[in-house]
């Protein structure tokens, strides 16, 4: 465990100290509705769950959508919204559909590796209907895709708070997962 000495900190200062924060960072809003509720059911689970594990909460960042004609006018303002969120040593999750398809074992393996080596947040980056820069997807921690199908972007950010709840049930060792 990273800064850890024996007898220096109790077992919940040691998880306070390596709190890891979930930001998701959105292109759009939810209006008031069915995907909303279920939305806020889901990132209020996962925040409740993981107080006990190493995770500090999860917040909903609404990044206003670009008014530009020009295509690429509009991903790069968007993406530089987007990256103007992201906090200094943050891991870097953008969701892509050209990205890995983890399954949520494989998921909850990698944010249990950067919540263990001190990471303070995980930022995951959902793009507006254009897409994301090359620039942001570069510096990407991980290219995150929910398979190949095509999704509205209400149901991306419900799945992934589904993920972010599954993978604090399994890391406090909960059987929601089956698998």
């Amino acid at each position: 465990m990273v800064g850890y000495t024996a007898g220096r900190w109790s077992p919940g200062e040691l998880i306070a100290r390596q709190a890891m924060r979930f930001v998701i960072a959105a292109v759009g809003r939810l209006k008031q509705g069915p995907e909303r509720d279920l939305s806020e059911r889901y990132r209020k689970r996962a925040a409740d769950t993981g107080h006990g594990i190493g995770f500090r909460g999860v917040e909903i960042v609404e990044i206003r959508e670009s008014k530009a004609r020009e295509t690429d006018k509009r991903i790069i303002e968007e993406s530089i919204a987007l990256a103007s969120v992201i906090p200094e040593g943050a891991v870097t999750i953008v969701l892509d559909e050209r990205g890995e398809s983890l399954d949520s074992v494989g998921l909850t393996d990698r944010i249990r590796h950067w919540r263990d080596a001190g990471r303070p947040a995980a930022v995951f980056l959902i793009g507006g209907a254009n897409g994301l820069g090359d620039s942001l997807r570069g510096r990407a921690d991980l290219l995150l895709a929910f398979g190949s199908a095509t999704w509205p972007h209400q149901l991306v950010r419900i799945m992934l708070l589904e993920q972010i709840y599954r993978t604090a049930t399994l890391l406090a060792g909960h059987p929601y997962h089956r698998g």
